[in-house]
């Protein structure tokens, strides 16, 4: 996984907590589940990186 990557990925993270936080204090349903799904879409951006990292070596 390139660095570039990483920090994408990251940055993704990140804005789904605070889009999860946001619609959590204002009880914005919509925007939970967006920053939810954010953070889905990077942790399985993350694995498929590990997987072609792994099959690389």
């Amino acid at each position: 996984m390139g660095l570039d990557d990483k920090i994408e990925n990251t940055k993704e993270d990140l804005q789904g907590k605070a889009k999860e936080a946001v619609g959590n204090a204002t009880d914005d349903e919509a925007l939970e589940r967006q920053g939810k799904t954010d953070q889905a879409k990077s942790d399985l951006k993350d694995a498929a990186e590990n997987v072609k990292d792994a099959f690389k070596h």
